[in-house]
């Protein structure tokens, strides 16, 4: 903070008050031109002068109420230390710290329970604390309560000289003279790069001034001469011999000679110029850091939320899966139904071929005498027809299968492709993890292993849907084999019966009911030649069925009724 700046401070103060109507303007009539010397101070009591008038009303009947004097080197002391910005306030860290200078310069331990209460406002904790409520407290004496005005007053002075005036250390020394010889008591002020002596305390007139800088050196002497204490400021032209009244004070006075010397070669002007910038940058880092500690914790609750969010996203999935479940077992259970009526349709055929059995084997019974061979004929056909009919009903079983297991080869893949893109989402989810976490802490490495172990888990829930899906496969060309071997059955015995249905004896012809053994007559006696025609005839219709056949079901239907027509020798086939 240069020279400009303190002025400028001192002079808002001045136009702010001149300003009446707040409107940020001051006419000329209301200034007045000093000629003369410059000096700061007269400065700042003139616009502690204007300010005060307006904005500083001490209580007058209170016993505490500070002196003119103090007040306006509180005043001082705290445009020192404000913040460089408008209008001026000061922070509770550098308010702590004028407190903490003024008890220690009162030999008293500061008490911060005492000022809890103005702390913790928000105005002061957000913005700052004003010089005039500075200046009321001050005056309500929270800081010096029963303390004496006097020393209150030496106790300002003494931080008003140490801070605004950069005065290192004052005191009584002992000087060796440079002519003479002889000691002299002398009254010292050390400023950074300067070393001032008087004759008495309160003169002004300063009868030297020693210029340190960094060839100068400070060196302690042993005791000689009646003297005690001693040491030796060594500088490029002359060495000076001083003495101070214990070794307390000489160690005082070494330490602050020598941080003289140091500001000088580091070209610092003021000591509490440079503590309150460092200060200042302090509290910045300190903010800085408040600042990336709420950011971290803000991202952590932006995880904790994306992590809740995949949980729900994850609970939704396994309540779709259990409706697929629940739709899988219903269309399960509307297959086995259908099954189940399929199944009952079949026996129903098969008891009305057994009525038909029964029946034809009653007609046979009564012509049993001349159609002994026809007899025989036909239980080679019923144990022909129950064979077809097991070939048939395999068939129909290697089909469910076939059909089955096709359905749960579909619900497999259908599974793994679903694992398969939770597999990928979750190794893309761990690869962006793991690029986020290498700059993170270490205490999101928990849930990156949470993340590897849901992959495995993935992983092998899939190689599990894999080899489910391997076995399915194999049940599917298991099941196509039995349905080809039916086919094939069923092929072979139909050709057993076209082979088996060409000689057929004499006998009458009557109608039958129910299926392809119903539609069975015995060709009549009365006209060789037509029955001659008719066993050509179907002998031709049956080669024409076995050229034309192209699916299993097909086959089986055009023989049936080829054999159908056979048997009852129909002339008007088709």
């Amino acid at each position: 903070m240069d020279l400009r700046s303190e002025l400028l401070k001192s002079i808002w103060y001045g136009f702010t008050a001149l300003d009446l109507e707040r409107s940020g303007k001051v006419s000329k009539s209301q200034l007045k031109v000093v000629e003369g010397s410059f000096n700061k101070e007269d400065v700042d009591e003139l616009c502690w002068t204007l300010t005060a008038k307006k904005n500083y009303k001490p209580n007058r009947s209170s016993s505490t109420v500070l002196a003119e004097r103090d007040a306006f080197r509180l005043w001082c002391l705290f445009n020192f230390l404000s913040e460089d910005k408008y209008p001026l306030v000061m922070v509770p860290d550098e308010m702590e710290y004028l407190l903490k200078k003024i008890c220690t310069a009162m030999s008293l331990e500061f008490n911060c329970v005492e000022l809890e209460d103005i702390f913790s406002q928000d105005t002061v904790q957000q913005r700052g604390i004003t010089v005039w409520v500075f200046l009321e407290m001050m005056d309500a004496g929270k800081v010096a309560r029963g303390i004496d005005r006097s020393v209150i007053s030496m106790a300002l002075e003494e931080v008003y000289k140490e801070i605004v005036g950069d005065v290192l250390k004052e005191g009584y020394l002992w000087k060796r003279g440079q002519l003479r010889r002889n000691w002299k008591e002398r009254w010292f002020t050390l400023k950074p790069g300067n070393l001032f002596y008087y004759t008495r305390e309160d003169s002004k007139e300063c009868q030297g001034n020693i210029a340190l800088d960094g060839n100068c050196c400070v060196e302690v002497l042993p005791d000689r001469d009646g003297k005690r204490c001693m040491f030796y400021l060594k500088t490029l032209s002359k060495t000076y011999e001083m003495s101070s009244s214990d070794t307390k004070q000489r160690q005082e006075w070494t330490t602050a000679i020598q941080m003289a010397i140091r500001l000088h070669v580091e070209g610092k002007t003021s000591l509490h110029k440079d503590l309150k910038l460092k200060r200042h940058e302090h509290r910045e880092q300190r903010e800085k850091r408040q600042q990336a500690k709420e950011e971290e914790l803000q991202r952590l609750r932006a995880l904790q939320e994306e992590r809740e969010r995949k949980l729900a996203e994850l609970e939704l999935l396994r309540e779709a899966q259990k409706q697929a479940q629940v739709l899988l077992e219903q269309d399960e259970e509307r297959r086995r139904q259908q099954h189940e009526q399929l199944q009952q349709t079949l026996e129903v055929q098969l008891r009305e071929a057994e009525e038909v059995r029964i029946s034809m084997q009653a007609e046979m019974a009564l012509k049993e005498e001349e159609a002994e061979r026809q007899r025989k004929r036909i239980r080679e056909l019923e144990d022909m027809q129950k064979q077809q009919e097991e070939a048939l009903q395999q068939e129909i079983r290697a089909r469910l299968d076939e059909e089955a297991s096709r359905y749960a080869q579909a619900g497999l893949l259908a599974e793994e492709e679903e694992k398969m893109k939770a597999l990928l989402t979750l190794q893309e989810e761990q690869e962006e993890y793991i690029l986020k976490t290498q700059r993170q802490k270490q205490e999101l490495k928990q849930e990156m292993e949470a993340k590897s172990r849901a992959l495995d888990e993935a992983q092998r829930q899939l190689e599990e849907v894999r080899a489910n899906r391997h076995r399915v496969d194999q049940d599917l060309v298991a099941a196509q084999r039995k349905l080809c071997q039916a086919s094939t059955n069923v092929k072979h015995w139909n050709v057993q019966v076209n082979r088996l249905m060409r000689p057929i004896g004499p006998g009458d012809k009557r109608p039958l009911l129910g299926s392809s053994l119903s539609s069975f007559q015995i060709p009549s006696q009365r006209d060789p030649g037509l029955h001659l025609r008719r066993i050509s005839g179907s002998e031709d219709r049956n080669e024409e069925c076995k050229e034309n056949v192209t699916d299993g079901r097909s086959c089986d239907a055009d023989l049936e009724r080829c054999n159908s027509y056979t048997s009852n020798g129909d002339p008007n086939f088709p």
